[in-house]
């Protein structure tokens, strides 16, 4: 009779923590998530249309939530995901012509999208925070 050896362990499959991300899957992840954070940015757009529709009171609740350094937080990550959101689509518009395929340049343009995004976002948020009535 032969001999039974022990079970081989199977292999198991690697989790998330072992892939390497490359830039085009960050990025195709990050635009999903962008997309989802603009829907449940329209509900602070519309409470910020309706509190100036109502009056002084209900902007200034508005005015004050906004300027806490919660709400701070949350639009900069609001004006950055409008901001990523429109170059990555703009660049998935030019992969539709077919431009940008190569894999050096899909990671260089995903970079890019990275950058201009944050710096598009810095720049809002500078010029927003300026005293403009001087």
């Amino acid at each position: 009779m032969a001999e039974q050896s022990a079970p081989r362990a199977r292999p198991l499959s690697p989790f998330l923590q072992i892939y390497r991300w490359p830039v085009t899957m960050a990025t195709s992840i990050a635009h999903r998530v962008t997309g989802v954070a603009l829907s449940a940015g329209t509900v602070l757009l519309a409470w910020w249309l309706i509190a100036a529709a109502t009056g002084a009171n209900a902007y200034h609740l508005f005015a004050l939530a906004a300027a806490h350094p919660v709400g701070q937080i949350v639009l900069f990550a609001l004006v950055w995901s409008l901001a990523f959101h429109l170059f990555n689509g703009i660049r998935h518009l030019l992969w539709d012509i077919g431009v940008g395929f190569e894999v050096s340049t899909a990671n260089r343009s995903g970079v890019a999208v990275v950058i201009v995004s944050l710096l598009a976002t810095a720049a809002v948020f500078l010029l927003s925070h300026q005293d403009l009535y001087r």
